[in-house]
């Protein structure tokens, strides 16, 4: 799927069509350069979903929980910091992933070794004009 954002109060609308193709996978991996809009695309996400915790990068927590309104966890992961899988596996990332709960992953090319078998893979790019572009598809 394909998806183009020309402004940010469309980001919600693109969250929701993104939650109803990937609603299936726990695992969400989103990739992008830097100020691409990651972590925007997910606290949109958080938003649709109910998440009633405040949503922030957790750039130097690693990982931050959430949870919805009917209690749920969803889990934030951002990989940008880490030097190494090993670092990713100390704070107990394959847990995380096997929960069956969201696990949003920032920065996910830091821990390739690490990803689930099946997952939903989305990239972001900001197109000439400052629009964001979104590629999404379930990777098996």
């Amino acid at each position: 799927m394909t998806l183009y954002i020309d402004h940010v109060d469309e980001i919600d609308t693109a969250a929701r069509q993104l939650l109803a193709e990937g609603r299936e996978r726990s695992v969400w991996l989103f990739d992008g350069d830097m100020g691409a809009g990651k972590t925007t695309l997910i606290k949109a996400i958080c938003r649709v979903l109910g998440v009633v915790s405040t949503v922030q990068s957790p750039t130097f927590s690693i990982v931050n929980e959430y949870t919805t309104h009917e209690g749920h966890s969803v889990y934030h992961f951002d990989c940008y910091r880490l030097r190494n899988e090993a670092e990713a596996l100390d704070i107990g990332i394959e847990e995380y992933v096997d929960s069956g709960n969201y696990c949003f992953i920032e920065w996910p090319e830091k821990i390739m070794n690490l990803w689930p078998v099946t997952y939903y893979q989305v990239h972001l790019a900001v197109d000439d004009d400052g629009s964001r572009i979104l590629e999404a598809n379930t990777v098996y």
